[in-house]
């Protein structure tokens, strides 16, 4: 470790290494600094930018109208405030838009269930699908699977765990009897592993398993991914091109499933609109403050601009959206000519494997090549608390500079980790490290983001926290505006990384991939 570490490094790192970043206070002679944080704090305008990008435009799939509605919206509200905007094709996706989901038990009893269908599915006709219902049969091997699989003619087939209470371990941890909790505990354990094998001994996984069933004439699959949350649901996508595939809440899945196993016959009553659009392109949105003394250095700002459509994709990424873009309002109002390129990269299929960064950065070379620094929001709506070098030996010496100008109400909340590891592909800025350029994911607090808003049915406008997301713009903003401003470029010079405890080889720095530009479409002869 010693032979990557700075002087400069050492010394941050006793300082910074075990707790929360202090630095000055808001007193500070520099005008840009105070003019972000007064903007900030009394000219906010996130709540208007959230309620427009996430009540109005809605979610945000790649493939779909609302995905180009909300890169439109932006490229228009970034010409609004005198700032260069543009989209940016890179590639076609498999075009899909939602319309109504509605999801009822008809027999023994009636009742309207919480659930809606997933991404990509098709629709039912006019009228819905009325059916029973089976579960997956737990078989032995593919043989038995297959023989098996013709009982699922006409049917609606349930694929999902049955959780045998919606109540999360914290909660029995909490209230229940300790026999009690260690019972329910086991066998949820036991549920998992025998749903775990009951897939796998089928031969199929998760996704290709809705084709099989599609195939065996089936009316429709039901799924439910529990978020270990109250009435929270993640939901994806389906590979169907025929059957409906809807995702019910535990608890109304649970009732179903109860019902069946039973032997009380329920029934149920799909309908679901959606529309396959063809061939659509899929872009990002690219907003520029131009460089005046060196032009062809870049700084970039950076957040995913899809989200899944379960809900809103408020957390997930509308919080990074408008992070990025409150920031980018405030540098040009009060810093209009940088010295350095400032960039807002608002990247599309993220979800699906970081494509929009990757075309970036497979696209444009020469910035990549002279990236100052990227800073990315992603996951959340909490005040940012970690901040890692991503392997750069000597990003304890820049990042602490900059940072140590911030004001310390901002500031006080971070942890610094240098050099530290090279991110391996959660989110966009590992698109650039990949590529070797200095890119730095501003990690942020947890707000229970991956039990209530990851991917769920309850990501929306009403979980964003206001205080912390205004926290995160003066930080990016500053941070933009002190590594545009900096005299010295930023070195790429990388750590060794350590052998791996788990196989006893030197671990490697991630490496490029391309990104899937044809997502989702039929493969062509």
């Amino acid at each position: 470790m010693k032979k990557v570490v700075t002087r400069f490094f050492i010394a941050s790192m006793l300082l910074l290494s075990t707790g929360p970043l202090f630095s000055q206070t808001l007193a500070t002679d520099d005008e840009v600094l105070k003019n972000i944080w007064t903007e900030t704090m009394d000219n906010s305008q996130l709540e208007q930018l959230a309620h427009e990008l996430l009540d109005v435009i809605g979610p945000r799939l790649v493939g779909t109208p609302q995905m180009k509605n909300a890169h439109d919206w932006a490229v228009q509200l970034y010409k609004d405030w005198g700032i260069s905007a543009e989209i940016q094709e890179w590639g076609k996706w498999r075009g899909w838009e939602r319309g109504v989901t509605h999801i009822d038990l008809l027999e023994p009893r009636v009742r309207t269930l919480e659930g809606t269908m997933l991404a990509w599915s098709p629709g039912t006709k006019k009228n819905g699908v009325t059916a029973g219902l089976v579960v997956m049969a737990d078989v032995q091997d593919s043989l038995e699977f297959a023989n098996w699989l013709p009982n699922v003619k006409g049917k609606f087939v349930m694929i999902s765990m049955p959780q045998p209470t919606g109540r999360t371990n914290e909660n029995w941890e909490e209230y229940g009897l300790k026999d009690s909790f260690e019972r329910m505990k086991a066998e949820r354990d036991s549920l998992e592993q025998n749903w775990r094998a009951r897939l796998r001994n089928t031969g199929y996984d998760r996704r290709s398993i809705h084709n099989a069933f599609e195939d065996a004439g089936a009316a429709g699959i039901v799924t439910s991914t529990w978020a270990n949350g109250w009435g929270v649901t993640r939901i994806f996508g389906t590979t169907t091109k025929k059957i409906p595939v809807v995702d019910l809440s535990l608890e109304d899945y649970a009732l179903l499933y109860r019902l069946v196993e039973h032997g009380n016959n329920p029934k149920i009553r799909v309908v679901a609109e959606s529309k396959f659009l063809g061939e659509v392109p899929t872009m990002n949105t690219i907003a520029t403050i131009p460089g005046t003394e060196k032009p062809d250095e870049y700084v970039i700002l950076s957040a995913h601009f899809d989200s899944w459509d379960g809900s809103s994709g408020a957390t997930d990424n509308g919080t990074g959206t408008i992070t990025m873009m409150e920031a980018m309002r405030i540098l040009k109002k009060f810093y209009p000519n940088p010295k350095r390129t400032i960039i807002a990269g608002h990247w599309a299929s993220e979800e699906q494997g970081l494509n929009g960064s990757r075309a970036f950065v497979e696209d444009n070379p020469k910035i990549v090549e002279n990236l100052q620094a990227l800073f990315n929001q992603d996951n959340g709506t909490g005040r940012v608390t970690r901040l890692s070098g991503q392997g750069f030996i000597n990003a304890g010496e820049y990042l602490s500079r900059w940072i140590a100008r911030v004001p310390s109400e901002v500031t006080e909340h971070i942890t610094l980790t240098f050099p530290g590891m090279p991110s391996g592909g959660g989110t966009d800025h590992a698109s650039f490290v990949a590529a070797g350029a200095p890119a730095f994911g501003l990690s942020s607090l947890s707000w229970d983001y991956f039990r209530y808003t990851w991917h769920t049915n309850r990501d929306t406008y009403d979980k964003l926290v206001f205080d912390d997301l205004k926290n995160n713009v003066i930080l990016v903003a500053s941070l933009a505006y002190l590594a545009s401003e900096d005299p010295e470029s930023t070195s790429r010079e990388r750590r060794v990384l350590p052998v791996s405890e788990r196989t006893g080889r030197q671990r490697e720095w991630p490496s490029v991939r391309s990104p899937e530009r044809a997502g989702g479409l039929e493969k062509k002869e």
